[in-house]
């Protein structure tokens, strides 16, 4: 598994090796938000009344994972002129309106949801072009 998620952007061995360790069965999350939601990579929810208000990350997850996949978005981030993949055109696009940090951790959340993928199907990254 470690060797599969190891073929996306920004995740090395050391991230692969501990997101592996970490996840036993992928089955027990629902879906890629909540997996996301375990690092502490989405936004905390106050809405009410019908209209919907997101803030800041929440924080409440996996704060060493958390930690290790922002470093990995930083590193597709200072790198994304190299290649022509899927994920650096669009936090290329992202970054042309956005600050570096918040989209460091937009890309971080994005890399959660591909591993969370790569976990359940069973399946390489392809990152083609789009």
């Amino acid at each position: 598994m470690a060797r599969r998620l190891m073929t996306v952007p920004g995740i090395g061995p050391i991230t692969a090796s501990a997101l592996a360790a970490s996840i036993q069965d992928i089955s027990a999350f629902s879906g890629p938000r909540e997996f996301a939601a375990f690092f502490g990579l989405t936004p905390r929810q106050n809405s009410s009344g019908g209209k919907e208000r997101l803030g800041r990350i929440s924080k409440m997850g996996n704060r060493y994972l958390r930690k290790l996949l922002v470093i990995g978005a930083h590193a597709v981030l200072f790198h994304r002129k190299r290649s022509g993949d899927a994920l650096r055109n669009w936090a290329d696009r992202l970054m042309e309106t956005k600050p570096f940090n918040l989209v460091a951790v937009a890309t971080a959340t994005k890399l959660a949801r591909i591993a969370f993928a790569l976990m359940r199907d069973a399946t390489h990254y392809a990152g083609t072009p789009t």
